[in-house]
This record gives C-alpha cells, sequence and structure tokens, in this order.
C-alpha cells in the first residue's frame, strides 16, 4: 500500500497579515512543523498553494524537501486544494492535512491511513458528531471522482465530496485519544492567540506525545 500526504497551504491570511503556512513558530515556518512531523509515515508529500508566488516561496524554503504544486482552478478552497493535491500523488491512500497544526501526531496519520485500506475515506468525528475532513485518509481515485462531481454541482466545501463517497470508515476522537491524549493533532492555529498558545506549549516541551 502506497501513501502520500497532501497539505494545504492555502494563502494570505488577514489575521496574520502573511501566508498562514509561513508564520514563524518558535523559529521555524508553521508548515515545516508539520511536514516533519508527519514526513516519515509515508511515501509522498506534496504542499498545495493558492498561488505561484507562494509556490516560490515555498519551494525555497523546502529545498525539494517536498513537492510544491499550485491549486489547478482560479477559485480557491479546501475542495479545490484537495482535488489538486490527490491529483498530484500517485500514491493509492492520501491524507489530507492543513499548514496550521503544528502538533499533528504521526501515529494518528499512520492508523487513518492502515484503516483506509478497502475503504473510500476514514475520518476522525468528535462525539457530538462533528468530522474533521481536513485531517482524514482518502482512498486517492475515489476522492478525485467524488471532488470532481461535487465541483461540477457548483459545491466547494469538503462534506459534498465526502456526500459522494461510498465506504466511508468513521473514528472517533475517544479512540484516537489512545494515541493522543489531549487530542493536539487536531490544534490548528487559527489566531495570534492560538499561536501564543502553539509558542507556549513548544518551549516548554508540553506537546503531550
Amino acid at each position: 500500500m502506497t501513501k502520500a500526504i497532501v497539505i494545504l497551504a492555502g494563502g494570505f491570511s488577514k489575521r496574520f497579515g502573511q501566508d498562514k503556512c509561513l508564520i514563524d513558530l518558535v523559529g521555524k515556518p508553521l508548515v515545516l512543523h508539520v511536514v516533519n512531523r508527519v514526513s516519515s509515515v509515508v511515501d509522498e508529500k506534496v504542499i498545495v498553494s493558492g498561488s505561484n508566488a507562494l509556490k516560490e516561496k515555498l519551494s525555497n524554503l523546502l529545498k525539494s524537501k517536498i513537492r510544491v504544486v499550485v491549486d489547478k482552478y482560479e477559485e480557491q478552497s479546501p475542495l479545490v486544494g484537495a482535488l489538486t493535491g490527490f491529483e498530484s500523488v500517485n500514491a493509492e491512500y492520501s491524507l489530507l492535512l492543513p499548514c496550521d497544526t503544528p502538533f499533528v501526531s504521526a501515529e494518528i496519520v499512520a492508523l487513518l491511513l492502515d484503516l483506509c485500506v478497502n475503504k473510500c475515506a476514514v475520518i476522525p468525528r468528535w462525539s457530538n458528531g462533528y468530522i474533521e475532513p481536513l485531517q482524514a485518509a482518502y482512498n486517492r481515485k475515489s476522492a478525485i471522482e467524488a471532488a470532481k462531481k461535487a465541483l461540477n454541482e457548483g459545491k466547494r466545501d469538503l462534506s459534498s465530496m465526502i456526500n459522494y463517497l461510498h465506504g466511508v470508515r468513521y473514528v472517533s476522537t475517544l479512540v484516537l485519544q489512545q494515541l493522543d491524549s489531549k487530542l493536539l493533532t487536531f490544534f490548528n492555529v487559527n489566531t495570534p492567540e492560538d499561536l501564543k498558545k502553539a509558542e507556549s506549549m513548544l518551549r516548554k516541551g508540553k506537546q503531550f506525545f
């Protein structure tokens, strides 16, 4: 079974005044924290950029550590980014990730990919029913087909793609908590306050892994 990671880098963030994936977190760009945590568990890695300008910055930063591609469609959305990423790798199964999860768990990533064998997708689900489609494993071919169907109907959200997938397995976060007790794998840096919190945890070594 071949496995890949597709990281959505997005683009400019109004909250941070720069490209979010390049925000400095304890001396290292945010996206590099994600790359370093998951690189060892997959065969292929690709980052999807929202623009050619960001692609150039990322390529210079990563220096061939990971391939960078640009969204194939002008209108940006997580679904467009996901489709671009899935079409850019050859692996049978791909795990989708955002660029702003500096504590992503390699153990959880590996588990989701392993559970995806013979499934169209494996998606974490919280006890309140909320799902995590941006930290989920997908059968690449099935996801491409489903994403195109959703886009052809004018839909741009990942939920629309998932609705076209048959054989989706949902994994309770209570199960994943056995690998990541604080579930920091789902911690997103969405605001300057989140960034300060992440910095504090990293400096104190409180990554809980």
